[in-house]
């Protein structure tokens, strides 16, 4: 393959790794690199990314920084927050909706400059090596992937510093030690895995977290907030109109406060390996929590009930890899017709590690209080009607028991 490989895109953080990688594709595919960094919100400054690929003699033209963070909630985070997506129950998958749209741009890139490959560093033991692959030859089947993780002998961090060294890159001090975990971060979540969390018995360390407060420590008084809703998208917080990215920022930050959507948890990996992360969702989770709030007064039960089976399915597919496959497509379809009239407002109690739904109105709510109420309701619910609907759905069962059934 090394032959026909002229031009690389390269996933590139400008951390160890991916350093390494950059100058191991100069030096094994003796190819030009095109590194591509994205901002999603990772909270970390770029600008170190690009001089360190200038170090390694890549000229500005090949170096592309993209702020991507609204592209990211607007195209991904929301479609699946309608959803209401957790995979087996709790993750939010911040990690794996953040990977099409980077292979999204790997490929763009890649087109723009008429590279023949894209490579990533993404471990041969994980799932993100599927998700950025699939989705990279579900928008180019032709293009070509380089997984050096899978291909090359270095084994090891110290087998991986030692080249670093070998070849002039530069080696941040904390990675001469054995690095305590790894992570992953973004906008919607920061996800720490490996070393201290692999042994699924022992609790998280405290120094773990890094963006949320211990909720123990957080404030002693509860703080209200409500959250405006359009077609099941957030577009408002206290009132204030707010773009995708910028109501996300926000409720991170009220998330970091309270010490609210912290998750431990053993998942099982699309490539059969279970694994222990430790995953922090401060807004997502308030997010998450809101919009099922305002679902519980828009959404007919049989809309709802519906995409709450589907979701598993739909959780599963991001999570896998398959945001580009028509199954997944089919079901954004019939999830986003559900949200048409998804509307109003909700209000929150944060507290202590906690978000909850004290409150919700809508202009399209279908909740009666005239229909539900204890008082007179006059006439507008006959309870004798429930005599017949219960006897008819009995009717089966009286005849199972019948036949000695139970």
């Amino acid at each position: 393959m090394s032959d026909s490989i002229k031009k690389v895109v390269l996933a590139y953080s400008g951390g160890l790794d991916t350093s390494v990688i950059l100058k191991w594709l100069q030096v094994t595919y003796n190819c030009e690199v095109v590194t591509f960094t994205a901002d999603l919100g990772q909270g970390e400054e770029l600008e170190p990314a690009r001089a360190k690929a200038k170090l390694m003699g890549l000229p500005d033209e090949n170096i592309y920084i993209d702020d991507l963070r609204e592209e990211f909630v607007r195209d991904f985070v929301f479609p699946m927050m309608r959803a209401n997506a957790r995979y087996e129950g709790d993750y939010l998958l911040g990690t794996s909706i953040a990977r099409p749209l980077i292979s999204k741009r790997l490929i763009e890139i890649a087109h723009e400059t008429g590279a023949d490959a894209v490579a990533h560093g993404a471990t041969g033991k994980g799932n993100d090596q599927v998700r950025f692959e699939l989705s990279a030859y579900a928008l180019d089947p032709s293009i070509k992937v380089i997984a050096p993780w899978r291909e090359w002998d270095l084994t090891s961090r110290t087998s991986l510093i030692a080249w670093a060294e070998a070849h002039q890159i530069p080696v941040p001090k904390d990675k001469r030690g054995e690095s305590p975990f790894s992570t992953d971060a973004n906008l919607l979540h920061t996800s720490s895995e490996g070393k201290v969390l692999e042994d699924p018995w022992e609790e998280t360390p405290d120094y773990v977290y890094s963006r949320t407060v211990n909720p123990e420590d957080a404030p002693d008084a509860p703080e209200y907030i409500t959250v405006d809703f359009e077609k099941g998208d957030g577009v408002a917080l206290n009132g204030v109109a707010m773009s995708p990215a910028a109501l996300l920022t926000a409720l991170n930050e009220l998330g970091r406060k309270h010490g609210i959507g912290r998750l431990d948890l053993v998942e099982n990996r699309f490539v059969g390996l279970k694994s222990r992360g430790m995953y922090e969702t401060p807004g997502g989770e308030i997010y998450a929590r809101a919009h099922r709030g305002i679902e519980q007064i828009t959404l007919d039960r049989g809309a709802a009930h519906l995409k709450d089976e589907l979701m598993p399915k739909y959780a599963e597919l991001i999570y896998n890899g398959f945001w580009f496959a028509p199954e997944r497509e089919m079901l954004q379809a019939a999830i986003d017709h559900s949200q048409a009239r998804v509307n109003g407002t909700v209000r929150l109690k944060l507290y202590k590690g906690l978000a909850s739904v004290v409150g919700r109105k809508s202009p399209d709510s279908l909740y009666s209080e005239r229909h539900v109420t204890f008082e007179d309701d006059a006439g507008a619910y006959d309870q004798k009607d429930a005599a017949g609907f219960i006897k008819l759905n009995a009717l089966r069962l009286r005849l199972l028991a019948r036949q000695g059934h139970h």
